[in-house]
């Protein structure tokens, strides 16, 4: 599969989200939306990006965009994630990774020498038409939810 890039077409997803129900790209046709993948809930890392992404959730409801957090974990874990930082953030849960997948982040990763499967933090910045509009790969935490919101507002 190729990579995906700027001017694609963003893939559709319809998964569990934190708080009960589901989400999916077509309910926010006509949005701007943030689509961040992080490996794991209430770790440091993913823990910040959160957060910093909760900070400015005001911010970019004006610049008319929504953000969505996406990881493998469980909605039970990311409801405990929610609860316990108070983020204002959807998370939805892909447990079985097709999404992660679609978006070509569930990628080999290595640690001490040890490979092994897990999410490549990426963002992706899909267009009102459901296109990609940016791409952030290997994504650095800090800063990083205000140059996403800088993209957002340049939309």
């Amino acid at each position: 599969m190729s990579e995906l890039g700027e001017g694609m077409a963003a893939p559709n997803f319809d998964l569990p989200r934190d708080g009960g129900g589901k989400v999916s790209l077509a309910d926010f046709a006509g949005k701007a939306v943030v689509l961040y993948f992080y490996p794991k809930d209430d770790t440091s890392g993913c823990t910040v990006e959160a957060v910093d992404f909760t900070a400015l959730a005001a911010d970019f409801a004006k610049a008319g965009a929504v953000v969505v957090g996406m990881s493998p974990d469980p909605v039970k874990a990311h409801d405990k994630f929610v609860a316990k930082h108070k983020l204002g953030v959807i998370l939805a849960s892909d447990e079985d990774k097709s999404v992660l997948e679609a978006y070509g982040v569930w990628t080999e990763k290595s640690m001490y020498g040890r490979s092994y499967m897990g999410v490549e933090r990426t963002t992706f910045l899909i267009g009102p038409d459901g296109k990609i509009a940016r791409v952030w790969r290997k994504v650095k935490v800090p800063g990083h939810a205000k140059d996403v919101l800088e993209a957002a507002q340049a939309l």
